[in-house]
C-alpha cells in the first residue's frame, strides 16, 4: 500500500533520549539537544497542518486479528472514517492497526505518528501517511494538538499515559470540549470505579472530573457522544462538519 513517508530528524543513536534524561550534560549538548527537538516540532506542525479534522485512536499493540479487541478497533476505525474524520493513530500493530485498517476498509484516511521502540513498534501497512518521531513527548503534543478527541480501547501503560495526559488537561483547563470515549467496559469498568470509590472518596479528583470519560462499547452511543461535543466545541451546524451515513 503506498503511504507518504515523513521522516523527522535522524535519531541520535539509540540512545540519546535515555541520556538526555540521565541529568544535566553540558550546555552545547542541551542546547544541541533544544535544536532537534524544535526541527521535529516544526516538521511535525508542518506534516499534519492540512489532514483535516482527526480523531485519535490509542490501543495495545499486542492484539492481534482475530481478537475481540482488534475487531472492535477495526470498527472504530470504519466509523471514525464514514463520520467523516482522518484517523490518527500511533501508527504501530494490534488496536493502532485495526483501526487503520478499518478507517481505509471505509474509505478514509489513515494517518500514523510512528516512534522507533525496541519492540512492538513497527509502523502498520495500512497507512496513508505515516511520520516518524524521535521523541516521545513531541509526539504526544501531536497528537493532542491535532485531534478534535480521542477514542480510547483496551491498552497497557502507553495507553493509560496518552489517556491520563489528555484527562489532566481537561481537569487544569487548558483543553477544553475534549471527548474521551473509552471502548470496552469490562476492561475500563473496574478502573472506573477506583475513580470514583477511592479518587473521589478521597478528595483526589472532583465529581465533575468523572465527566471527561465516556464509557461504552456501542458504536452508535460513541458516534453520538463524538458529534455532540465536537460540535459544541467548534460551535458547527452538524452537517456542515460531519456527514451523516
Amino acid at each position: 500500500m503506498n503511504k507518504t513517508i515523513t521522516n523527522l530528524p535522524p535519531p541520535g543513536g539509540e540512545t540519546a533520549e535515555r541520556e538526555f534524561l540521565d541529568g544535566p550534560h553540558s550546555r552545547w549538548r542541551e542546547f544541541v539537544f533544544v535544536l532537534r527537538v524544535l526541527r521535529e516540532f516544526i516538521r511535525g506542525f508542518r506534516a499534519l497542518h492540512f489532514l483535516g479534522p482527526c480523531i485519535t485512536v490509542f490501543g495495545s499493540a499486542r492484539f492481534k486479528e482475530g481478537h475481540e479487541y482488534y475487531e472492535m478497533g477495526r470498527a472504530v476505525g470504519g466509523r471514525l472514517a464514514e463520520m467523516g474524520f482522518t484517523v490518527l493513530t500511533g501508527g504501530g500493530p494490534g488496536i493502532m492497526e485495526a483501526a487503520s485498517r478499518g478507517a481505509k476498509e471505509a474509505g478514509g484516511t489513515s494517518v500514523g505518528l510512528n516512534i522507533e521502540l525496541p519492540f512492538e513498534q513497527h509502523a502498520n501497512p495500512w497507512l496513508d501517511v505515516m511520520i516518524e518521531f524521535e521523541h516521545f513527548f513531541v509526539r504526544k503534543v501531536m497528537l493532542v494538538k491535532y485531534s478534535l478527541g480521542f477514542v480510547v480501547m483496551p491498552g497497557g501503560f502507553g495507553t493509560m499515559d496518552e489517556l491520563f495526559e489528555a484527562v489532566t488537561l481537561m481537569q487544569t483547563k487548558k483543553i477544553t470540549h475534549f471527548p474521551v470515549v473509552l471502548m470496552g467496559k469490562d476492561y475500563y469498568q473496574e478502573m472506573m470505579q477506583i475513580m470514583a470509590e477511592k479518587m473521589l472518596r478521597n478528595g483526589t479528583i472532583s465529581p465533575e472530573d468523572l465527566d471527561h470519560f465516556f464509557l461504552t462499547d456501542s458504536l452508535e452511543e460513541a458516534e453520538d457522544f463524538l458529534r455532540n461535543r465536537v460540535v459544541k466545541r467548534f460551535g458547527l451546524k452538524q452537517q456542515l462538519f460531519i456527514p451523516k451515513r
